[in-house]
């Protein structure tokens, strides 16, 4: 016997124009947790799609307890006894908690000795005591689309548990969980340790990797760097392999001069009584206004009101002192204000088009002759344009964006609001599910965006961020607007003390 439970070996993948994986090594041992760490577009999910069947791996092996096995599918993954939680959820929302977790491998039973039927009975069973099992509370013949986020990823989870898995692949598992729901994440990673499981535990998040694992294994450009035992590491040796270079600064130099008054929100109130109220604030030219507050605190909600996203029964936007009306996010783009979405795939990339097609998308009325033809070569000078401006790594303009890793996807959201060349840019998380070089990229262009005098709001979950980036700091509390902080007097403590400050 191995004394790994899965070993990969010499794994090579390549798609049109890139080599995503190069000869890549990893070994798991039972019981353990496994950071895999790298850049967006280092091909750690590449390696584990490969793992889990949904690519075909050009060349290499994989080894379960030193037996060499293909898997040509994820049902045979499963088979074997891997199971992946995406960092991408594909829920069916409509169905029930426990259809959800038995979905393609329903308990059945037969009737009259004719019929083969589900076997509803037996399956709300067994997946009420495996949600037991992962200390989750919901009755299985709930609807899945009744739960939150956070709520459908732990059933995701269940339903690895589900198929008595030997390894467990976690997706940036946390990416849409609070502090109370990683705490609880992490209690059923270390009862599945205790039973023998081994865990591929893929995050940015450099406290909890040296938290919660093991080992790391580090790549980088599709390749494999190294693997360390996680208490011999620190944040500034995993960011130095993982970038290839030494990141002195986290944050650029602030050079960017705030001047007037550009952007104005008066009173400001939800048509939700329990979302944003009476918010008043203003933005200047070539400003980073940070947007700081706790889960719950309404700032998407708030800004995608601004954007006519959201119904207000009240308040007034300015645009250079004078009153516009943004019923619609159309109109909002007519007066010079972009939003970059919190939420990259739901509501930001077209997926199955390509890297010109979803930068051009906001500015298509710019590229037409005649009013009837798309000038197809001033897309793709916009395409240039921001690849050379952006460093947007891609094979070509024609390359759907759905494949292109999650920083270079931003970027090119960026680029597609850039292009209407707006005075006033809402940035929602601009850096969420990026990895620590790529964040540095994005920080680089709203530091230059700002001292070419465009106005940027920019909301983050991320302390040092809001920190290291804003000029002031706007902070809310459950959908009011708690004070503002100068940039440079910011203080985890004065922020957390604003945005815990709950009316009596």
């Amino acid at each position: 016997m191995s004394e790994y439970v899965l070993e990969m070996k010499d794994v090579y993948k390549a798609f049109p124009g890139v080599v995503a994986l190069n000869h890549v090594q990893l070994q798991l041992k039972p019981g353990t947790v496994h950071a895999l760490m790298g850049e967006n577009g280092a091909g750690k999910s590449t390696l584990m799609k490969c793992m889990f069947g949904i690519y075909t791996m050009d060349e290499g092996q994989i080894y379960i307890d030193g037996e060499k096995v293909e898997i040509h599918n994820p049902s045979e993954a499963l088979e074997k006894g891997i199971a992946m939680v995406h960092q991408e959820l594909q829920p069916i929302p409509a169905r029930t908690i426990g259809e959800n977790i038995y979905l393609g491998r329903y308990p059945l039973k037969k009737i009259l000795g004719l019929f083969t039927v589900v076997d509803h009975n037996k399956m709300y069973e067994d997946a009420k005591r495996v949600l037991e099992e992962v200390r989750m509370d919901f009755d299985p013949r709930k609807k899945l689309g009744d739960l939150s986020v956070s709520q459908m990823q732990s059933v995701e989870i269940a339903k690895a548990v589900s198929a008595n898995c030997r390894v467990l692949i976690l997706d940036e598992p946390t990416s849409s969980l609070t502090q109370n729901e990683v705490e609880a994440l992490f209690r059923i990673v270390d009862d599945l340790k205790k039973k023998g499981v081994a865990i591929v535990y893929i995050s940015h998040k450099m406290d909890e990797i040296l938290r919660i694992s093991d080992e790391v294994t580090i790549m980088r450009d599709g390749q494999y760097i190294g693997t360390w035992d996680a208490k011999d590491l620190t944040t500034d040796f995993i960011i130095t392999k993982m970038v290839g270079r030494e990141l002195t600064n986290l944050y650029p130099p602030k050079e960017n001069v705030p001047g007037e008054v550009v952007f104005e929100v008066e009173d400001f109130t939800s048509i939700n009584p329990k979302s944003f109220r009476n918010i008043s604030f203003n933005v200047r030219k070539g400003e980073i206004l940070g947007v700081a507050g706790l889960v719950g605190a309404q700032r998407t909600e708030l800004m995608e009101g601004i954007f006519g996203i959201r119904s207000i029964t009240k308040g007034q936007l300015r645009y250079k002192g004078k009153p516009i009306t943004v019923k619609q996010p159309k109109d909002a783009i007519d007066n010079g204000i972009a939003m970059l979405t919190e939420d990259r795939r739901g509501t930001g990339i077209l997926g199955v088009l390509s890297v010109a097609d979803n930068i051009s998308i906001a500015s298509l009325n710019q590229y037409v002759d005649h009013g009837i033809v798309l000038n197809t070569k001033k897309i793709e000078d916009l395409v240039k344009e921001n690849q050379e401006k952006m460093s947007i790594k891609t094979p070509s303009s024609k390359t759907p964006i759905q494949s292109l890793s999650g920083g270079n996807q931003q970027k090119v959201l960026i680029g597609r609001w850039l292009a209407n060349n707006p005075d006033v840019l809402i940035l929602d998380e601009p850096t969420r599910g990026i990895d620590v070089g790529a964040k540095y990229e994005i920080y680089c262009i709203i530091a230059d965006l700002a001292k070419q005098g465009k106005s940027i709001i920019m909301i983050s979950s991320e302390m040092g961020e809001l920190i290291g980036m804003s000029d002031r700091i706007m902070v809310m509390c459950d959908g009011r607007v708690t004070g503002f902080i100068d940039g440079k007097d910011a203080t985890q403590e004065n922020i957390m003390e604003l945005a815990t400050r709950f009316e009596a």
